[in-house]
């Protein structure tokens, strides 16, 4: 059985590492990789981190800061990439430890975001300018100053390098703005947790998933809750989630808060909250 303390203690630190300024996006990720396996240390993936930040310090032949984009895109490719193995396959969108960085680390294998993580992880710790770029519909890094000198890579692809226009293509494909004044700019570290648990609770909710994955999807929306800035949609998600799980009275209390929170601006959906509140109650009976 699992200890709760344990995992009150890491839920604590998950909320203070995503609190702190700089966020260290990688024990945050590694923190969630902690809900499945709660015996999980961060400190093993750190040290992978680290050990594949000193392969790409040895082949730069510049100091970091001197280093051209280019030159930095093409050894983070040579040593992520071709030599260790880092990218994904379409199969890979079907499989949760694809969105857990210490799966990602032990198997090279996962989702865009979470390889662009990798690759965002291993250039900060090296020096070089690495920044997540969240186009709509898939995940890529930038290197160098997003104002002004920099390229594009897609460690989906091993390092693959992108044009701008490969990018707006991309955005275009999915649904989005290939013209977004913002396309390009780079990711912060609370949007990319958010969307990390947001691709974990679309995996969960899957109809073709079981049903106890509930369970997945319900820590999903907590660690949410945990980011200082989150959709206040979750909350109701939440308590769906909890009646669902079997605690009726935590999910018809969340249920009301959301209700509460919502009912000034929007009388209906309250109604509508607190009526899935009231039969989250009769369960009990």
């Amino acid at each position: 059985m699992k200890d709760p303390n344990d995992a009150l203690a890491r839920r604590a630190r998950f909320a203070e590492v995503v609190r702190d300024d700089p966020v260290d996006l990688a024990e945050a990720c590694l923190l969630m990789g902690a809900e499945v396996d709660p015996s999980l240390d961060p400190g093993p993936g750190l040290a992978e981190l680290d050990r594949l930040a000193a392969a790409v310090a040895a082949k730069l032949t510049a100091p970091a800061e001197d280093t051209e984009p280019t030159r930095a895109a093409a050894v983070l490719a040579l040593v992520l990439g071709a030599r260790a193995g880092f990218g994904g396959a379409q199969a890979d969108y079907a499989d949760l430890r694809s969105s857990l960085l210490h799966e990602v680390l032990r198997r090279r294998r996962g989702l865009p975001i979470l390889l662009s993580v990798v690759w965002t992880e291993v250039g900060r710790r090296v020096g070089l300018p690495v920044h997540g770029i969240a186009l709509p519909g898939h995940f890529v890094v930038g290197i160098g100053d997003p104002d002004g000198d920099f390229v594009l890579a897609d460690p989906f692809h091993g390092g693959r390098l992108l044009t701008v226009d490969d990018a707006r293509k991309i955005a275009a494909g999915a649904g989005g703005s290939p013209n977004d004044p913002h396309l390009l700019a780079p990711a912060q570290p609370i949007a990319v947790l958010l969307r990390i648990l947001n691709n974990i609770r679309a995996w969960a909710q899957n109809p073709a998933q079981a049903p106890e994955r509930a369970w997945t999807r319900l820590w999903a929306v907590e660690l949410s809750l945990l980011l200082p800035r989150h959709p206040a949609a979750l909350r109701r998600e939440r308590g769906s989630l909890l009646v669902q799980t079997g605690d009726f009275l935590g999910g018809a209390a969340e249920l009301e808060d959301f209700a509460d929170l919502v009912g000034a601006i929007d009388r209906e959906l309250a109604a509508t909250v607190r009526r899935e509140a009231s039969e989250a109650r009769a369960r009990l009976n």
